[in-house]
């Protein structure tokens, strides 16, 4: 349409706090038209035919007494795949469960209370909004998310809605225990000691995102989120068991994430991929808009160092590095890193792209 206002359009929709719950809510039968994605996004958005293949499960209990198997399965797993899911990794299901609900109550919120949250202020304390990248996709993607920082300088607590406040605190503290454990594992697996990757702050600096993804009217014409692949260290994350997330994988291509009661997701970010100088791979993902009625929840904490090394870059670690092993990354900065997830929308790789050697 000759007067579309695209930008128009997304100013009125950021403006109402009103997210894409209220869409949702509000009974629409269409989606505004910048949620609608480009034809080669739209292509094939639809579940895996492939119902055999699956991201691996490893199961953590008696980790001592099975240690050298384990690590074994997670480097594999890091390897191959991305992404694994971790069984019996010691946090009571019921700590899943109360985060779970506590996250869907906050945006089961009526929206002007939500709407004190609502902001864009990324980087620091908590921000409730719609697209963290609004202003910066292609098109936006049918979700919406709470934001807390946990570290290495935490959101006041008072400042976390009640609604979900205990909880999140919670889960904060159980989800660093748990990416510890297998950032041990992950270091075990490229021949490090085992708490290298603690040395270098590789958990300190955590962000938490609770997302929602409400009914969508038309699925075909939208995503949850857009493929991409994530940034930082490493990804821990907990759904809810409405399906959606899907995994890019070799000639499988795009292969459904079954979500296991009980279980935690675990990715690799493009970071780990850089400092293992390859070893370890950063995956593409996406999630499919959500069809049901139910909603999709999923509550995801981004770990990434905390502290940049003295000489204000960062690389494959030099360890890993031989003359028959040279490292296929070149260094950054920290400048460089937070330009290229801030200055544009979820992508795939850009920085290991821009960095690789040729």
């Amino acid at each position: 349409m000759a007067n579309y206002d695209k930008m128009q359009e997304i100013k009125e929709f950021d403006n109402s706090k009103m997210g894409v719950k209220g869409l949702s809510d509000s009974g629409t039968v269409t989606i505004p038209k910048f949620f609608i994605h480009s034809p080669e996004i739209l292509s094939d958005l639809k579940p895996s035919p492939n119902k055999t293949v699956s991201i691996p499960v490893i199961d953590l209990s008696s980790v001592s007494d099975r240690r050298e198997d384990i690590v074994k399965q997670v480097r594999e797993a890091a390897g191959d795949w991305g992404f694994f899911q971790v069984i019996n990794h010691g946090v009571p299901v019921s700590v899943l469960d109360e985060t779970i609900a506590a996250v869907k109550a906050f945006h089961e919120l009526p929206a002007v209370e939500k709407a004190q949250f609502y902001r864009r202020e990324e980087g620091k304390g908590v921000m409730y909004t719609s697209n963290n990248d609004l202003y910066r996709s292609q098109a936006a993607a049918w979700h919406d998310s709470l934001q807390v920082w946990m570290g290495p300088v935490a959101a006041p607590t008072e400042e976390i809605p009640t609604i979900c406040r205990k909880e999140l605190v919670e889960w904060d503290s159980h989800s660093k225990k748990v990416a510890e454990q297998v950032m041990e594992l992950l270091s075990e697996g490229l021949g490090l000691v085992s708490n290298r990757f603690k040395e270098l702050t590789f958990a300190e600096s955590r962000a938490m995102v609770g997302h929602i993804y409400p009914y969508c009217p038309q699925p075909d014409l939208t995503v949850g989120i857009t493929p991409h692949t994530d940034p930082g260290i490493l990804t821990v994350l907990l759904v809810n068991q409405i399906g959606g997330l899907q995994v890019k994988h070799g000639d499988d291509g795009w292969v459904d994430v079954k979500p296991l009661h009980g279980a935690l997701i675990i990715n690799i970010g493009d970071f780990l991929q850089i400092v293992s100088n390859g070893e370890y791979k950063s995956v593409q993902h996406r999630v499919l808009a959500n069809s049901f009625k139910e909603p999709r929840i999923s509550i995801v904490e981004f770990f990434n160092l905390a502290k940049w090394r003295d000489s204000d870059d960062y690389g494959p670690l030099p360890e890993l590095l031989t003359d028959e092993k040279r490292a296929i990354y070149r260094d950054f900065t920290q400048q460089e890193f937070i330009q290229n997830f801030y200055g544009k929308g979820l992508d795939s790789k850009s920085l290991i792209d821009k960095i690789t050697i040729a």
